[in-house]
């Protein structure tokens, strides 16, 4: 297996930190339980925002970060996907034709991202991210989508459901469209998201909702089932190079499996008006934080 090379300059705690080896996966632990609780949430994997956060606040290099991002997303993803299929909040059918495209592009982006400088791989997460969530604060009637016909690849697919909406207590119908030019769009997403080690889910539930129809529940739903399958393929080329780091990884994963459990029951039980702020919100944390880190404003 080749070792990934440390680059110059790379951040490792050594004798001379003043804080204890422990307290970093310790803290990881932590922060991923909570993380792992509004990631779900949202739909966004834990990926999303754990590469800018523990890049810029933990003594650990980009590479081994990213590395560790994927694992993460894909750890929540497990942990949580039985759940929301169990609960009609994520579909087999919606997800499986778009993570087959994104899963085999995602490993192309993995290796051209551990090819690229790091301070160009944060400012181009950081501008991607901030645009995301700029499309998701201007869209409207993001929570329930109206979606006249389904079209043909979507009817022929049996791409439709529905599921209980207990916030209005009541049965939501639910179809989709535009299905060949969101495949498209998912083939630039697994490419991005294999480059920057964040997962998929920064663009998985504006994709599902926006472009295709989905209600933003089952969006959000479908988009952390979708990690599961998307991460696994650019997780690999990561592992295969060496750039998985245990003392990152382990602590990080308990937690965020532990977190995306937690995080199923607030996804039943929150509005999707509120799901709605908590994507804009993280999404505008993570991009402004890898954005400024990019620049070497925030160090």
């Amino acid at each position: 297996m080749a070792l990934l090379p440390v680059p110059a300059g790379a951040q490792t705690a050594g004798p001379s930190d003043p804080v204890a080896w422990w307290v970093w996966p310790l803290t990881l632990f932590v922060a991923m339980v909570l993380l792992g609780m509004f990631t779900v949430v949202g739909g966004l994997g834990g990926g999303t925002i754990f590469v800018p956060l523990v890049s810029g606040f933990f003594p650990f290099h980009l590479d081994f970060v990213r590395a560790a991002g994927l694992m993460v997303a894909l750890a929540g993803a497990l942990a949580a996907g039985p759940e929301l299929l169990r609960r009609n909040l994520a579909d087999l059918r919606l997800a499986l034709p778009v993570a087959l495209v994104a899963s085999a592009s995602s490993i192309v982006g993995a290796r051209i991202g551990l090819a690229l400088p790091t301070h160009v791989v944060q400012l181009a997460l950081g501008v991607i991210v901030i645009a995301i969530m700029l499309v998701m604060v201007a869209a409207r009637r993001a929570e329930f989508p109206r979606v006249p016909a389904a079209d043909a690849l979507a009817r022929a697919l049996g791409i439709e459901g529905a599921y209980h909406e207990a916030t209005i207590d009541r049965v939501v119908e639910w179809r989709v469209h535009r299905t060949w030019p969101a495949l498209g769009l998912f083939v630039l997403i697994g490419l991005v998201a294999g480059m920057f080690g964040i997962g998929a889910g920064w663009a998985n539930v504006p994709v599902l909702n926006l472009v295709m129809g989905a209600p933003l529940k089952i969006a959000a739903g479908t988009s952390v089932f979708l990690l599961s399958i998307t991460d696994t393929s650019a997780a690999w080329v990561y592992l295969h190079s060496g750039a998985v780091m245990p003392m990152i990884v382990v602590p990080s994963v308990v937690g965020m499996m532990i977190g995306s459990r937690l995080g199923v029951r607030l996804l039943a039980a929150a509005r999707p008006r509120t799901i709605r702020f908590v994507v804009v919100g993280v999404l505008l944390f993570a991009g402004v934080r890898a954005f400024l880190k990019g620049l070497g404003v925030w160090p």
